[in-house]
């Protein structure tokens, strides 16, 4: 088996998506462990999770970086890196991140997101959480899912790893698509993070390709 890599978890809220991964290690299904829990808010339910495993916490709260309504992403991104580049970590996850995080060099094609629609429908800037599933209702689709990608320092503009789809009926209520699409997160997010342990992933410019 490959040595475990190492994780770096970034969160904004509940953290279901990192006790997923979580999960999945237990499960000997990801071959990694997490290092360190960083949450943009000081009260996200995520770092509780990641305390009641022995995992260390770091808190960069977003609140600090507005001015006049307006984010600094540069200079949060700064003391995240500050923190992140410091550790020995192989790959970063976004799990629920609610901020614009600015990839430096080192973590080129080292981080990940999941976003919850299929990119490149559905995404962009403003677009996470409800807003995406309102829209996909709004707009009447029978297909969504999610996307898991590399992270470039382009709103959800990163190379498409997995994409995983589920039908949405015309009565699906937001919550319900919501719901239906995470039960696809659940499954393509610790794959992506498998595939990328196993050395599998290849970057081949804007497209990833996937070895046996």
């Amino acid at each position: 088996m490959n040595k475990p890599i190492k994780l770096a978890v970034l969160l904004s809220g509940s953290g279901s998506t990192l006790e997923n991964i979580f999960e999945k290690i237990d499960e000997g299904f990801i071959s990694a462990q997490v290092d360190i829990v960083l949450s943009s808010k000081k009260d996200a339910y995520g770092l509780e999770r990641a305390e009641k495993r022995g995992v260390e916490t770091a808190v960069v709260e977003s609140k600090n970086y507005f001015s006049n309504g307006v984010p600094d992403w540069d200079a949060m991104s700064e003391a995240i890196n500050k923190i992140l580049l410091s550790r020995d970590i192989d790959l970063i996850c976004l799990c629920g991140f609610m901020c614009f995080y600015n990839v430096p060099d080192r973590f080129a094609g080292k981080v990940m997101n999941v976003h919850p629609a299929l990119i490149p429908s559905f995404c962009g800037k403003g677009m996470f959480g409800h807003h995406v599933h309102e829209s996909v209702k709004k707009t009447g689709v029978k297909i969504s899912g999610c996307t898991v990608h590399f992270v470039n320092n382009k709103y959800d503009a990163g190379p498409i790893i997995i994409q995983r789809c589920c039908q949405i009926s015309d009565t699906d209520t937001v919550d319900e698509i919501g719901e239906r699409v995470m039960e696809q997160e659940r499954i393509a997010y610790p794959e992506a993070i498998k595939l990328f342990s196993q050395g599998r992933l290849h970057l081949n410019g804007n497209i990833v390709e996937i070895s046996e």
